[in-house]
């Protein structure tokens, strides 16, 4: 069973920076390596969307609002994924979820879910 839990969020002025970590436990190195990692967020009103995906190895894939000044990696020794926020805007306030999704085999996978965690973007 898997568990994934993501660092604190915080609050951060207009053209900061704020880095997110989610950690997986309850797996091996070697599972966690299987799995798409990503990171959702949801704001006030509005649906959750995909941020940011990474691949078993390592191709990212972004949505567009946040290409260019988001950067998603993982590391899969310690089965731990981050997001890298730079030029923070009020719009990309929201909470922000991290994901794992597993291979699928027979027609079906599952996806598992940190808490979220809260950042806010104001000045």
């Amino acid at each position: 069973q898997v568990q994934l839990v993501e660092s604190r969020g915080g609050l951060v002025q207009p053209g900061g920076s704020l880095r997110l970590s989610c950690a997986a436990s309850g797996t091996s190195g070697s599972i966690f390596r299987t799995y798409v990692m990503g990171w959702y967020r949801q704001a006030p009103g509005k649906e959750r969307e995909l941020v940011a995906s990474i691949s078993t190895v390592g191709s990212a894939n972004y949505a567009d609002s946040v290409r260019g000044r988001f950067a998603i990696s993982r590391d899969n020794a310690k089965s731990t994924v981050y997001l890298q926020m730079n030029s923070l805007k009020p719009e990309d306030t929201a909470v922000y979820y991290c994901n794992a999704q597993s291979p699928t085999l027979y027609g079906r996978n599952y996806m598992y879910w940190g808490q979220g965690t809260q950042v806010t973007v104001s000045s």
